[in-house]
């Protein structure tokens, strides 16, 4: 299950960076295990930045356990009811950029689903728990995305549980680092193409069957669609195609109402990238050469998945919300 894993997490001392950036998570930690939901400003200027601990830990990984703690919003996000009684699905919601979108849109006044692998269950707690916080339905389903089989029931048990379906969130991916081609197992190259591209493209076939006007799907691609790193091209081409899917099913849905836009997120510090999706090496400068220097928090774009689908937006669909750290757009 090596091969399959599409997370790992990131624990232990902080070598370097420990003591410089102990200090500005902590309060964030203790408000999250606590629960809390009273909003705080963010102040980026306390995001941590390279060098990053580089300690790896067994998959699949939890952010709760990961050292610096990420921060998705917990005490900063304060939605304004852009998503009013709307009814989303998020894969991938347990930790990284999903967590924040579900945090976001529960603040939002959504009622959220989200999926995840059942090893992931503690982190999944605790966003149930985060939305519930806000008065909204929370429906957990754990499971493995590789099927279509488990796709379709994803989709039923969802619409099922929270009355509907209006935003579906395709966010899951796998992303594993190889040296070069000859290293990429034809196991680990369908996993990935079933993780990040047939499980958008399900999920997608099956929400679209209980979707009406104004239902929106957004898509998570990434800043590798359009300048891949060479040991995740893999990873990369699905990316891009995600891409390609967003713009091509935004033509076909436009006559029905319905939207479909993709966030490209640059560098972000989640349990992803360490499962073997990125080096020790490039772990350690994670971000690094990006503008801002550093990788992003997964507050960061939360605002972004609610942009592409509030409402107020209508005559925004087949577009790309970038996220890079000054990285620019993918093509």
């Amino acid at each position: 299950m090596t091969d399959t894993s599409r997370r790992t997490f990131l624990a232990g001392a902080a070598l370097t960076a420990g003591a410089a950036v102990t200090a500005g998570t902590a309060s964030r930690a203790a408000a999250q295990s606590a629960g809390a939901t009273a909003t705080t400003p963010p102040d980026p200027a306390t995001y941590p930045k390279p060098p990053y601990p580089t300690d790896m830990q067994p998959w699949p990984g939890l952010a709760s356990k990961m050292n610096p703690r990420p921060d998705h919003g917990e005490t900063s996000y304060k939605g304004s009811g852009r998503l009013a009684g709307k009814r989303a699905l998020i894969t991938g919601g347990d930790s990284g950029i999903g967590r924040a979108a579900a945090i976001a849109y529960a603040r939002e006044g959504a009622d959220v689903a989200i999926n995840y692998l059942p090893q992931e269950e503690p982190d999944a707690r605790e966003v149930i728990a985060l939305i519930e916080a806000e008065g909204r339905k929370a429906v957990a389903i754990p499971g493995d995305l590789r099927t279509e089989e488990f796709c379709r029931s994803l989709v039923e048990q969802a619409a099922t549980q929270l009355g509907g379906l209006d935003i579906l969130v395709n966010n899951a991916a796998l992303q594993q680092t190889r040296p070069s081609i000859a290293e990429i197992s034809s196991e680990l190259f369908d996993d990935t193409m079933k993780t990040n591209v047939y499980a958008p493209f399900w999920l997608s076939k099956a929400a679209l069957e209980r979707m009406g006007k104004g239902a929106v799907i957004v898509n998570t691609s990434s800043e590798q669609a359009g300048n891949p790193s060479a040991e995740i091209m893999h990873y990369a081409m699905t990316r891009a195609a995600v891409l390609n899917f967003t713009k091509g099913l935004a033509k076909e849905l436009a006559p029905r109402g319905i939207r479909v836009n993709a966030v490209a997120p640059g560098p972000f510090w989640t349990p992803l990238q360490v499962a073997g999706g990125a080096t020790v090496e490039k772990l350690r400068e994670f971000g690094a050469d990006s503008p801002m220097g550093r990788a992003g928090q997964p507050a960061e774009i939360a605002g972004l998945y609610v942009a592409a689908a509030d409402p107020l937006l209508s005559y925004s669909t087949g577009q790309i919300f970038g996220s890079t750290g000054g990285n620019g757009q993918p093509a």
